[in-house]
């Protein structure tokens, strides 16, 4: 089994990596399905485009921004390259225009009022997260129609895809040629033990398979960047967060807080959980506010793992540019496993898909960055799961901001004390990895739909009332 560090690590936008950016790539896609010239049998040449979003997607989809991620998408942005900044502007002119200017198709008629449909009732067999996107002629017949599901973490495949996915990545892992293509995590300790390879070492090897060196240390090092400057950007900013909920931005003011605190002898030893929970409440504002992020693996947990390379390289002592590396490469193998074999989607498995998963990836990777051995990382990864099992995605108002935002501070907060166990002892341990990863996907079946991203249920009906 092989996911690059690059598909668990994706640059893009907030305030969601299923339900912002999967939409605005799956709009993309459809484009090029239409460049191609695939259409309907007697279909004249295309005029139109129309849209409609399901399940998970059509309930939390106005908080999570999915029907301006179709617009943008349909408009030819992607969500690494989207000028967060331009946003508005670009959606006040479709909705002046109600057209869009394809390149290779020339213009084609969208009105999002008219053509974009948040359907509540028709939830798709797939995936929680589906959506339908069709093209028409001039005379109004069906030129084309395609079915996508956004399956977490910006990931998106079409229907077909998503039927043949387990056996394409049971037939990749022996025809791909990947040295190290471990499928669970007993495979990974076992490869390691014969190879005398760590978890980074073989994650390494794997990616050089499909890449330069130099290609992989320019995107370990552009992953890093775009992390640190999103924790940098959202303990500059202040103010109300988009939506409607009247949150405000709290990162800055704590981090005034900490700073002004430094070197007064008078802190609690307790407050190095202020410093790593500021830095993800930081990026995960930044996130709510729609700003550049990294899925890590998600969106709504992109917080997590930043804080704890943050919390890494500023708090811990000895830290060094290897160990950040080794931290990115490990986290990444941790995240490709419990994707793989359960899932990081918060409409399909809750919070602890995401959060849980995030939490997991960052303490394997601070355990490895602190010379933990390949036994204690998956120790540590073990530990940092199986204590967000159960967590429900209950988001308010189908905004990720509550309790999404502090939530990502504690899940840094869990991945450091797990990091930390492991490292206490010698990577034996009673609950394997695999078996708490079973553990995650058995909770998300399940779990009840109102726990997962529809906003139905939990915090998200027990608010306070205004």
């Amino acid at each position: 089994m092989f996911l690059s560090i690059f598909d668990i690590f994706k640059i893009g936008v907030g305030p969601s990596s299923s339900h912002t950016m999967g939409p605005m790539t799956a709009a993309a896609r459809f484009l090029d399905q239409l460049r191609t010239g695939e259409r309907e049998p007697g279909a004249g040449e295309v005029a139109a485009l129309a849209a409609s979003l399901h399940g998970s997607l059509a309930f939390t989809g106005k908080g999570h921004a999915s029907d301006r991620a179709v617009m943008l998408g349909f408009m030819g942005f992607e969500p690494a390259t989207l000028d967060p900044d331009a946003v508005d502007g670009l959606v006040a002119e479709l909705a002046a225009q109600k057209q869009v200017l394809v390149d290779g198709l020339g213009p084609l008629r969208f009105d999002p009022a008219q053509d974009l449909v948040f359907d509540y009732d028709l939830t798709l067999e797939g995936h929680a997260n589906g959506m339908i996107f069709k093209a028409y002629d001039t005379a109004g017949n069906l030129y084309l129609q395609e079915t996508y599901y956004s399956v977490g973490g910006g990931f998106v495949v079409t229907e077909a895809e998503l039927a043949g996915v387990q056996t394409d990545l049971h037939v990749q892992k022996e025809e791909a040629g990947f040295p190290y293509p471990f499928g669970s995590a007993k495979e990974m300790l076992e490869m390691g033990a014969a190879s005398g390879k760590t978890i980074a070492g073989m994650k390494e090897a794997n990616e050089l398979s499909g890449m330069t060196r130099a290609a992989l240390e320019g995107g370990l090092e552009a992953l890093r960047r775009a992390m640190f400057e999103c924790i940098d950007r959202g303990l500059r900013m202040e103010g109300e967060l988009p939506g409607g909920l009247r949150v405000r931005r709290r990162a800055k003011h704590i981090h005034d807080q900490l700073q002004a605190e430094q070197g007064m002898n008078r802190g609690q030893p307790h407050t190095i959980n202020d410093w790593m929970s500021v830095y993800a409440m930081a990026v995960n504002e930044e996130n709510a506010a729609g700003g550049k992020v990294v899925t890590s693996p998600t969106n709504g947990a992109a917080g997590v793992l930043p804080a704890v390379l943050r919390y890494y390289r500023d708090h811990c002592v000895g830290a060094h540019e290897a160990g950040m590396r080794d931290f990115l490469l490990t986290a990444a193998a941790i995240g490709g496993l419990i994707k793989h074999n359960a899932s990081i989607s918060g409409a399909e498995v809750g919070c602890q898909g995401e959060v849980g998963s995030a939490s997991a990836m960052a303490a394997a990777g601070l355990c490895a960055a602190l010379g933990g051995t390949n036994a204690q990382i998956e120790n540590a990864a073990e530990i940092a799961l199986e204590h967000h099992l159960g967590m429900t995605c209950d988001p308010v108002a189908g905004l990720v901001q509550v309790p999404c935002i502090e939530r990502n501070g504690l899940g840094a907060i869990k991945a450091v004390s797990a990091a930390s166990l492991s490292l206490r002892g010698d990577g034996t341990h009673f609950m394997p990895l695999d078996n708490c990863i079973e553990a995650m996907r058995q909770t998300g079946i399940d779990m009840s739909t109102k726990y997962k991203e529809t906003s139905q249920g939990g915090l998200a009906v027990n608010i306070p009332e205004c």
